[in-house]
């Protein structure tokens, strides 16, 4: 048995704590059970030092003493065994836990920016709304310069958008909508020093064909007619804008462009070899849209072109999130729609969407609320919100910071 244990324990040493050096106080018994007999032998010893008249239990003790002498001697690693399974235990409970924060950290409840930035706003700036309203050749322009821009950026909208989404209602502007994700895009470009035109498709979508030359033309207007033509050029299109600003970089210069829940349409057009930098900024809960993503950067990249993407995650709501986010809707009401949508089963208990906004009949809660959609003017700007807290496929200003450090870091 002694050597069956000198071999496990060599074998363990070996293998496992060479270099360390285990307390014995809680896995050696033995050596404590020796301790107790010597207590119990040395007073005996020192009365009758003639071992011959000790009694059959002393004798005993005292073989067993030097029995444990020996061993301790000889088999002083032994003990190592039982610390060395500890350790593997320790080490492996170790290992599941950081394994399950991993799991933790990478679950479908991650965020890619911090919730309060879901508040920024209008009133957090300084910049205003004063845009100049025009129709070029029949087509809605939509523009506004701060003082000393240092770029333009030409915002496409998405199917069913205008370009009056991404400006609040005024004088200046009275049919405008301001949508608080496109509104929030331009004010936040409008701060880093960005003139902003934005164009309206002829159809509910954009064509690819028809108006690429007529949107240029309508650009190439502008830049003259603003003295801007030294500025770099960049250009944000989302979904249906991001198709067509991915055609229109190949008939146009843009220092940078941004395709925002769109791949772009590289399968069907010649890429030339200055085509420009392009940042994809994407929902990866819609797979087949990340993967095709994935293969055109990979085209992007092999043709020397600089590639980079921006994941956008799912967030929960919470009571005050639609009033932080709709300029004119009353707290109250925010608080008062986030509880229906509790009850109703819309959000989970953590306050995120069950579904795409786009598939849940919540106006005919609000109907049967008595808050009818016809008299309830937020209609689309909460849907817009709803979508976005789903993160499928919805403009994005939660990444603008990232958006224009893009931008900003190809402008030569």
């Amino acid at each position: 048995m002694i050597a069956k244990r000198r071999q496990s324990a060599s074998s363990c040493s070996r293998g496992f704590i060479k270099t360390l050096t285990f307390s014995c106080s809680a896995c050696i018994p033995d050596r404590i059970q020796a301790e107790i007999i010597e207590r119990e032998i040395d007073p005996l010893v020192q009365k009758r030092p003639d071992h011959n008249h000790f009694t059959s239990r002393q004798q005993a003790l005292l073989n067993h003493q030097a029995m444990m002498r020996h061993a301790n001697k000889k088999m002083k690693p032994w003990h190592v065994v039982p610390n060395c399974r500890v350790a593997v235990l320790v080490s492996l409970v170790l290992i599941v836990m950081v394994f399950i924060l991993i799991l933790k950290n990478n679950g479908k409840h991650d965020t890619s920016f911090s919730l309060t930035e879901l508040k920024w706003s209008s009133s957090r700036s300084s910049v205003q709304f004063h845009p100049s309203v025009k129709f070029v050749n029949e087509t809605e322009v939509i523009w506004q310069i701060p003082d000393s821009p240092k770029a333009v950026l030409f915002l496409a909208h998405g199917c069913n958008g205008r370009a009056a989404n991404f400006w609040d209602r005024s004088q200046s502007c009275p049919n405008c909508i301001g949508l608080p994700e496109e509104r929030l895009i331009v004010l936040y470009a409008l701060a880093r020093q960005f003139a902003v035109l934005t164009i309206s498709s002829t159809g509910r979508c954009w064509s690819l064909r028809m108006e690429k030359y007529k949107v240029k033309g309508i650009i190439e207007w502008w830049i003259e007619k603003n003295k801007l033509g030294k500025l770099p050029l960049t250009a944000l299109g989302a979904s249906s804008g991001g198709y067509f600003v991915s055609s229109l970089a190949t008939e146009m210069r843009f220092s940078s462009i941004t395709l925002m829940i769109a791949e772009g349409v590289f399968d069907s057009i010649d890429i030339p070899k200055d085509y420009p930098p392009t940042l994809f900024v994407h929902m990866p809960k819609d797979r087949t849209r990340k993967r095709r993503i994935d293969e055109n950067m990979e085209t992007l990249k092999k043709k020397g072109i600089s590639v980079s993407e921006i994941k956008c995650l799912e967030f929960p709501l919470t009571p005050k999130l639609l009033s932080d986010r709709i300029p004119g809707l009353e707290e109250t009401v925010s608080v008062k729609l986030f509880n229906l949508f509790n009850e109703s089963g819309i959000i989970d208990e953590k306050g995120y969407m069950r579904n795409d906004g786009r598939t849940i009949r919540w106006n005919d809660i609000l109907n049967k609320r008595k808050l009818s959609p016809d008299k309830f003017e937020w209609v689309g700007h909460v849907q817009e919100e709803l979508n976005l807290a789903f993160a499928y496929h919805e403009m994005t200003s939660l990444q603008c910071e990232q958006i224009f450090n893009w931008f900003e870091s190809h402008i030569g």
